[in-house]
């Protein structure tokens, strides 16, 4: 019978980088695809107020924003504005910013549209107002308020 002999200082073979480019572009592409951009850039200062009691919307695909508050660039003054998508609105183009917005979701997803408010702690509680009277108008009766989270620092 003959014996089997090991053979001393086996090295343990390189790893295998043949895969590794492939590998970051599917990373890649994933992110590429997952990644949401900005719907709008924002033309109003945004400096929301504070609450203790706050929820994160489920679906951010069925939130329309409308942003208020006094504009980023002075040329446009610096009293409360309201800024629908891209650009400045009045209190009367409301109702047909929310109709156009029904509008380009499916039947089932009309029903679910949210209009979440972004508003500046420093607007006046009157424009607030007149845009809740014209989401009534329009039957948006779903409105949230946007807010960061009060932290407690004690």
């Amino acid at each position: 019978m003959s014996r089997f002999k090991q053979k001393g200082g086996k090295e343990v073979p390189a790893i295998s980088t043949s895969s590794l480019p492939d590998i970051i572009f599917m990373l890649l592409f994933f992110f590429m695809v997952t990644t949401t951009m900005r719907q709008a850039d924002v033309l109003v200062r945004n400096n929301l107020p504070q609450a203790t009691d706050v929820q994160k919307l489920e679906k951010k695909s069925l939130v329309s924003f409308i942003y208020v508050g006094p504009p980023t660039n002075k040329k446009y003054g610096t009293e409360s504005r309201i800024q629908l998508n891209e650009r400045f609105a009045t209190i009367e183009e409301i109702q047909e910013f929310i109709f156009k917005e029904r509008e380009a979701r499916n039947e089932a997803d009309k029903k679910k549209l949210i209009t979440s408010l972004k508003v500046d702690k420093e607007t006046k509680m009157g424009v607030v107002t007149d845009i809740k009277q014209e989401l009534r108008q329009a039957n948006a009766l779903k409105v949230v308020y946007s807010s960061n989270k009060k932290t407690d620092l004690k």
